[in-house]
């Protein structure tokens, strides 16, 4: 591990009340950095600050350990700053900067703000944990702010999923992006909105880049991400007025890796298969797991189940990710929650297993697919029939007919929900999680955009904040897995055939 070099610097730091966020800083010739976010870095040793300025001038972020400061003030002996790459912001003038803070200390409490030495930010603290070993993260769909027409609505609701999620969770070491963070991809109001909640300081924000993000420079302007490959095939169009791109990071024994899926057309889906392949190839030794998230959800379960580009997805992807050893693909777009039974080559791999199991086995080539239901409330898809004359491919599942055959589980309640996926040595357990009710905040339902609320197409009452809707433990396949699906009471049998070009298939059965 990289450790930091303690640089001393000035003590010009602001006078904050420490733990609120808020501060009082000194008077300069220019205002303090504003819509500050702490992203993810390209280990857990890493974080990004991004924000806004209105000057280029000389900006740092300065950290220091949270518990070295004293009155509110970085002391100059324990502080080191981070220089910042400041760019012209080509949305709203003005400028976006961002830092990386490298060399981190494993569980170790941290203060920074952002300035240029005259004017700083209030003063945000996050903590790292252990670099190894178990850790869990949370998943979030589609905030959207401004989709409901209520942009005030929409933030209180992503504020308090954040809250709900995080006060629940807070030993939660990651928050994992579904994309679409607003309506619009360059209204400031609505990025506003969507940064208003100081959990996105305190946490990382691995962001996702979705299709209402795409739109403009903002979402690029706003999240810095690391190991960015910024060529022309991760664009939907132009890169010079658009964001996107695909990029990895490892945290701890995971590698992620984020696909731009608004860029499939001229053949832009085998670029992203090229892309994972080749970060797998050279990043994919010691990972125990290997997650992609990208926004568009190729298993959709509402309104976008049959769209163009998932058609082409549903035939490009699923053989290249079993092949390449993926074991969880996370999604957004449909704001509804879905969680596909294991999937291998774009079948289901195992026709016995049961809708809505709560203990699954990879076998070889498997990969569970999951969509993220709307974690704001601004819009909700609901459920749709498996339609053969839309696509032949994606009818109804045999052991239950009202769903795609793909999934094991699909709900709609018209409440706002979560994710949570803990990451284990022998592994990987996926929650959906109520994180509101059918009252406010929940804009699509304060503002009549749904017609029902609750369980069953609400005929059921509305279920506790915090409560779960979907669990399933995923045992990988191998020596770790087969052992602690044993434990848990699952047993598998295995038998191998030779095809007639000599290659060996693998059959994996669960014996209850």
């Amino acid at each position: 591990m990289k450790l930091i070099k303690w640089v001393a610097v000035a003590a010009i730091g602001a006078s904050v009340a420490f733990g609120a966020g808020l501060g009082t800083a000194q008077a300069a010739d220019a205002p303090a950095p504003t819509r500050i976010i702490l992203g993810v870095g390209a280990s857990e040793s890493q974080r990004v600050v991004s924000w806004y300025a209105t000057t280029d001038a000389a900006q740092v972020v300065q950290l220091a350990e949270t518990a070295k400061i004293v009155k509110g003030k970085f002391p100059a002996s324990a502080t080191i700053s981070f220089p910042a790459t400041v760019a012209a912001n080509t949305v709203n003038g003005g400028f976006n900067g961002h830092a990386t803070l490298d060399g981190l200390r494993k569980n170790t409490s941290y203060s920074y703000h952002v300035g240029n030495g005259g004017m700083w930010s209030p003063t945000y603290s996050f903590k790292t944990r252990e670099f190894t070993g178990d850790y869990s993260f949370l998943f979030f769909g589609d905030p959207q702010i401004g989709s409901s027409g209520d942009v005030a609505r929409d933030g209180a609701g992503w504020a308090d999923t954040l809250n709900v999620a995080l006060t629940a969770n807070p030993g939660a070491e990651l928050l994992v992006s579904g994309g679409d963070q607003v309506e619009s991809a360059n209204n400031e109001p609505q990025w506003d909105a969507f940064l208003g909640s100081d959990k996105l300081r305190q946490y990382p924000w691995a962001a996702t880049i979705g299709n209402h993000d795409v739109g403009g420079k903002a979402y690029e302007q706003h999240f810095w991400t690391p190991n960015t490959d910024r060529s022309a095939p991760f664009y939907r169009g132009d890169a010079k007025s658009e964001s996107g791109g695909d990029y990895w990071y490892k945290y701890k024994d995971v590698l992620f890796i984020d696909l731009n899926s608004n860029a499939y057309a001229n053949n832009a889906d085998a670029a992203h298969i090229d892309y994972v392949s080749k970060v797998i190839q050279a990043q994919g030794a010691g990972a125990k797991y290997t997650v992609l998230v990208y926004h568009h959800s190729i298993y959709s379960p509402a309104d976008h189940a049959n769209d163009t580009d998932n058609q082409l997805r549903r035939l490009d992807f699923p053989t290249a990710f079993s092949n390449l050893g993926v074991d969880l693909v996370l999604q957004g777009h449909d704001h509804s929650y879905s969680r596909s039974y294991v999937i291998k080559n774009g079948k289901k791999a195992n026709p016995a297993e049961q809708p809505g199991a709560t203990k699954v086995e990879q076998g070889p080539g498997g990969v569970i697919y999951v969509t993220a239901n709307s974690a704001s409330g601004s819009k909700y898809y609901d459920l749709t029939a498996p339609d053969t004359s839309k696509d032949p491919n994606y009818g109804p599942d045999p052991l239950n007919p009202k769903n795609h055959w793909a999934n094991s589980v699909e709900n709609q309640e018209h409440v706002r929900t979560y994710v949570k996926v803990d990451v284990r040595d022998d592994k990987l357990t996926v929650e959906e999680i109520r994180s509101g009710t059918c009252a406010a905040p929940n804009a699509a339902v304060e503002l009549g955009r749904v017609a029902w609320c609750g369980p069953d197409s609400g005929a059921g009452p509305a279920q506790p904040v915090g409560s779960v809707i979907d669990r399933v433990r995923y045992y990988p396949y191998n020596d770790r897995g087969v052992r602690a699906a044993a434990a848990d009471g699952v047993n598998w049998t295995e038998s191998k055939t030779t095809t007639q070009d000599g290659q060996e298939k693998v059959t994996l059965t669960s014996v209850s």
